[in-house]
């Protein structure tokens, strides 16, 4: 397994249609949209459905949710315990910090592909130390996905058959409940990973090739009453593999050569037939396209 010698950069189309992909909870859970009426999906969204895919598929994951667990830890401090114990951290004992993030960076995929922090607390046997936080910057970034165009979003009133609370002689005020859904809508993510940051948490190349396929699954342990299986739909991911460390290009140009459009005439875009869908070629550098599965 070898460390990732060469950036990457990719791009991944997604259609959802009747779904709400990502719900704004200061919105009343309506799907998420800017200023100018474009859908979006933040980045912590689609990490979380990278995580999940990959825990699925055998990787050891650090954040996990709590509907969707592997282990009993009740929470990330309590899946970090078992380290705690072996790498006694603070500010007046640093010794191990070293040896604690390659431990960490070893156990769990995304810890050395997003990074993170770590908390520490105080030293119980010695009340002169502080707490310290360790931070890990993962080699792997993503961007929140946006639609190509406007949306257009319905709600719809919804009642239960039986109150959940209460005595069941008459209807409670939780019997009543909203839903929202995005019509349709093309959105679209863009990523990068980082062979500098990638030799300090060891990313390997097949971590790289995981993370691939990760995109390609994005939705398959996705679906729920908001996300009707066949709802989200990964259309396209596009992966270009540099020649060196740095890359022959930036990660804006490269971003750039896709480019995703309404075609002329077709005034609220329905479906993927709607668009028009290009690469422009880069001197020296191949984009490779994989369907989403």
């Amino acid at each position: 397994m070898y460390t990732l010698k060469n950036k990457i950069d990719f791009a991944v189309i997604m259609v959802v249609k009747n779904a709400n992909p990502n719900g704004d909870p200061l919105y009343g859970n309506r799907p998420r949209i800017t200023f100018d009426n474009l859908g979006e999906m933040s980045d912590v969204c689609l990490k979380r459905k990278i995580r999940n895919y990959l825990m699925e598929i055998g990787e050891s994951i650090f954040v996990q949710s709590d509907d969707n667990k592997k282990d009993d830890c009740a929470s990330l401090r309590a899946r970090q315990a078992e380290f705690e114990t072996q790498f006694k951290i603070t500010d007046k004992k640093v010794s191990k910090k070293k040896e604690f993030i390659a431990a960490v960076c070893k156990k769990w995929y995304d810890v050395r592909a997003f990074g993170q922090v770590f908390a520490y607390s105080k030293d119980k046997d010695n009340e002169e130390t502080q707490g310290v936080s360790i931070g890990i910057r993962g080699p792997v970034t993503i961007q929140s996905a946006f639609t190509v165009a406007p949306i257009s979003s319905s709600s719809i009133q919804i009642t239960k058959s039986v109150s959940g609370e209460g005595e069941g002689t008459k209807k409670t005020s939780d019997t009543m409940g909203m839903k929202h859904r995005v019509d349709h809508g093309l959105y679209i993510t863009y990523g990068s990973i980082h062979p500098q940051l990638a030799s300090l948490t060891v990313f390997s190349e097949e971590d790289a090739l995981k993370l691939r396929e990760a995109l390609q699954h994005l939705f398959l342990y996705d679906a729920s009453s908001a996300r009707p299986s066949g709802t989200m739909e990964v259309y396209k991911v596009y992966w270009w593999e540099h020649d060196n460390p740095t890359g022959q290009y930036s990660s804006a140009i490269v971003h750039r050569s896709l480019r995703v459009s309404v075609k002329n005439g077709v005034a609220t875009p329905s479906s993927i037939d709607d668009y028009d869908i290009s690469v422009e070629k880069l001197e020296n550098l191949s984009c490779q396209e994989y369907d989403g599965r």
